[in-house]
């Protein structure tokens, strides 16, 4: 005989308090439909017995609903709750899968990390969101393939897929339209990275045009927009590539625009932490911005307004909302969404007129 114990089962449960199997499962997944006394005797049994309770993979399979939001992003996972953007955008969808008692599941894809597919393939999920995924990563077909809900918070010139965003070109004009009003002629462009994750320095205009980032070349298409107008033809500005999206990194690299010979007078980041490590690399130099430079950030994130950064505010947390919903509620009509929400330029004392 073979002395192994056998495995409790809902069975084995419903047969020890003398209830049927159906019983046993509404203790557990629908609490409402028994009593308290015969609940607890239900998971007074189960603990005895063993049982550790229905399985949840196969309990989602049965209802056709996972209960869970896969978030996928090509950074790392310590990154994304380093990042000030990443966290209001995170903290956005949490609030959506809270309300719907929905979970949330991070699928980090940075580049080198292993095997994309079957990181998509293997998420019990009901639907994905892809945020700061490059247009041609393989990660998109894979979800197709799987027919499960699909959006996108980065732009796309697929018309199948929901988007929700922001009008990435007409913000940045915003930004490169002020510092223009100042009088600054002489402007330089900090960027995280152009060709590649890793790559620094000056980005040819080569290599700004093959950036697989949408939103990157969305950005410097309006700051490009806008000096145009004032005539600063787009070759005599300097777009450097800090790397990664760092403070400290961009902080090393701003050597290239403020240790030049024709410095410039305006630094337009294309983002808030970028923008930070300028100031820093400025108060490094004892450069006042405002004053001897001006630095222009983008999204607003908590420590710009504690830098007094003038920046360009973009709603982080109802773009994360809005994503999550759409998500979990797909629409029904045969119009694909696309929602591009409000931004708004932000001025604060890190800009000033161009030094004469």
């Amino acid at each position: 005989m073979d002395g192994r114990a056998k495995r409790a089962t809902l069975q084995t449960v419903a047969d020890e308090v003398g209830v049927s199997r159906t019983t046993v499962s509404n203790a557990y997944g629908r609490p409402d439909q028994l009593n308290k006394a015969l609940r607890e005797r239900i998971f007074e049994a189960a603990r005895r017995l063993g049982y550790p309770g229905p399985d949840a993979t196969a309990r989602s399979l049965r209802r056709g609903r996972a209960g869970a939001i896969g978030l996928v992003f090509t950074e790392t996972l310590s990154y994304a709750f380093a990042d000030p953007y990443s966290v209001g955008f995170l903290r956005g969808v949490a609030e959506v899968a809270e309300e719907s008692g929905t979970g949330l599941l991070l699928i980090p894809m940075p580049p080198g990390s292993g095997d994309p597919e079957t990181a998509v393939r293997n998420a019990v999920v009901d639907g994905f969101c892809l945020y700061c995924v490059p247009g041609g990563h393989p990660a998109k077909e894979l979800i197709r393939a799987r027919g499960l809900p699909l959006v996108t918070t980065d732009e796309t010139d697929d018309p199948s897929i929901p988007y929700v965003g922001i009008d990435e070109r007409g913000s940045a004009r915003m930004a490169a339209e002020h510092i223009a009003r100042l009088g600054h002629r002489r402007v330089a462009v900090m960027v995280d990275h152009v060709s590649g994750p890793g790559t620094t320095g000056p980005a040819t205009l080569d290599e700004q045009r093959a950036s697989d980032c949408a939103d990157l070349r969305g950005r410097l298409a309006g700051y490009r927009d806008a000096l145009d107008e004032v005539g600063v033809a787009w070759e005599s500005v300097r777009v450097v590539a800090a790397g990664r999206n760092s403070r400290t990194a961009a902080a090393s690299q701003s050597a290239h625009i403020l240790d030049v010979a024709e410095r410039p007078t305006a630094v337009l980041a294309i983002g808030d932490v970028l923008a930070l490590g300028v100031l820093d690399a400025c108060e490094q130099r004892g450069l006042v911005p405002g004053r001897d430079i001006s630095v222009v950030g983008f999204d607003d994130v908590p420590e710009a307004e504690r830098a007094r950064l003038t920046t360009v505010r973009q709603p982080m947390g109802e773009k994360g909302r809005m994503a999550g919903r759409l998500v979990l509620e797909p629409p029904r009509e045969e119009k694909v969404p696309r929602i591009k929400l409000p931004t708004e330029l932000v001025v604060r004392t890190t800009t000033g007129p161009a030094p004469r």
